[in-house]
């Protein structure tokens, strides 16, 4: 089947109001710009008539039976006969007119070309005030901080893009996430990402939209998480070890008074050990993390933390856990033996509880550091699977071949 140069794709579920005017257009840019391209419609199990009118609207349609709004992308991006894809919902409210930018970045080399409702214009009533000035904005500043991407609308869905590019990214989500992935899957693949003004006017439908303003942000907001690490749990790691490490030299050699009415003891103290612990434990989750998201292929590789993993194999691990927990038992003996020297009778000042909230912080940081060496390694086995026979062969095995190799050689 010969390849066309654009796929004008929209997924679909239950979209009779609006459907056939936005085919309407999309076929009037095909028509008045020349591509040769098509209309692809990505149904998602529509029961009011929205096949029907999509056939007789002069579009494909392909049935997607896996329920979800990347399921429906993903489907009618497998289907696509187009080199590029433009997509976009079919609820008339993103302009299927005017896609000239799209083209023009496409043809120019990018492999992504987001739309900006913010550069483009946002018709009063077309979207809710919580998600123009609070949802997106706050969402799209964490993908760019998180990420390091060009666009400023996030999750802007008129889009177009490479179809054997976004095919490689490997995408996974199946619900309203899968906008992000997309662009958060291209910048770190190193994929040519830009963006483009658009408009966006309110939707033709008389019932509410799919999009569920909570649910599918904290849904956003969750993948943006899962797929950084470094802000999942890195950098708070760092923040919480840097702080506890703080407070303890601080607190170390006795109480401090901060003006006249504060004073930090041994309970600060306290404080800054689980400080430490906390911050150790984020940051061992990170390194796991990264490791398992890059191995099983929801984020590239990195190689300078690949180089980092190796250089930390689980003897070297296991070596300095075990030093700390020697530490660690080791100062709760001395804090003993200074007990003992008192009688076990009462402990006199903060200096012999400080030494023990050293002694089972330092146990408890061997221990976590241990299970984070195995957790690694477990992680680091080979994906690869060699089956052996299911039973032995028969002890004639061998002497069985070599009679028909030299029967055959006869």
């Amino acid at each position: 089947m010969a390849e066309l140069e654009l796929t004008i794709l929209m997924p679909c579920l239950n979209e009779a109001e609006t459907l056939a005017i936005c085919i309407e257009k999309a076929r009037g840019f095909i028509a008045r710009s020349g591509i040769e391209g098509e209309v692809l419609i990505a149904d998602n199990g529509s029961t009011d008539g929205s096949l029907e009118i999509a056939k007789e609207a002069g579009a494909r349609v392909v049935p997607v039976a896996h329920k979800g709004y990347g399921a429906a992308l993903m489907g009618g991006i497998e289907a696509a006969r187009g080199r590029y894809i433009i997509m976009g919902d079919a609820d008339d409210s993103y302009d299927f007119v005017n896609l000239e930018g799209f083209v023009a970045r496409l043809r120019a080399g990018d492999q992504l070309v987001m739309g900006n409702r913010f550069k483009g214009g946002i018709a009063p009533g077309a979207m809710p005030w919580h998600h123009k000035y609070i949802g997106n904005p706050v969402l799209s500043f964490l993908g760019r901080l998180f990420f390091k991407t060009v666009p400023s609308d996030f999750h802007c869905g008129l889009r177009g893009f490479d179809r054997a590019a976004v095919i490689g990214l490997n995408l996974r989500t199946t619900g309203m996430e899968f906008a992000s992935e997309m662009l958060v899957k291209a910048t770190l693949s190193g994929l040519r990402v830009s963006e483009v003004p658009t408009t966006l006017k309110p939707d033709g439908r008389s019932r509410p939209p799919h999009l569920r303003s909570f649910r599918d942000g904290w849904r956003h907001l969750r993948f943006l998480l899962l797929f950084s690490p470094r802000w999942l749990f890195l950098y708070p790691g760092y923040a919480s070890l840097g702080l506890g490490l703080f407070l303890a030299v601080l607190l170390w050699h006795g109480p401090v008074k901060i003006g006249s009415d504060i004073e930090l003891d041994a309970n600060s103290f306290l404080v800054a050990a689980m400080l430490v612990i906390v911050g150790l434990q984020a940051i061992s989750f990170a390194v796991i993390g990264r490791r398992f998201a890059s191995r099983y292929g929801f984020i590239p590789p990195s190689q300078t933390f690949d180089r980092l993993l190796e250089s930390l194999t689980l003897e070297k691990l296991l070596s300095v856990a075990v030093l700390l927990v020697l530490i660690g038992f080791g100062l709760i003996l001395f804090s003993v033996g200074r007990w003992a020297d008192l009688d076990f009778g009462p402990i006199e000042g903060g200096g012999t509880m400080r030494m023990m909230i050293v002694a089972m912080t330092a146990i408890v940081a061997g221990t976590q550091l241990a299970m984070t060496g195995f957790m690694a390694s477990m992680i680091n086995i080979p994906l690869t699977e060699r089956r052996l026979p299911l039973a032995p062969p028969p002890d004639d095995y061998m002497l069985r071949r070599v009679g028909d190799t030299a029967e055959h050689d006869g």
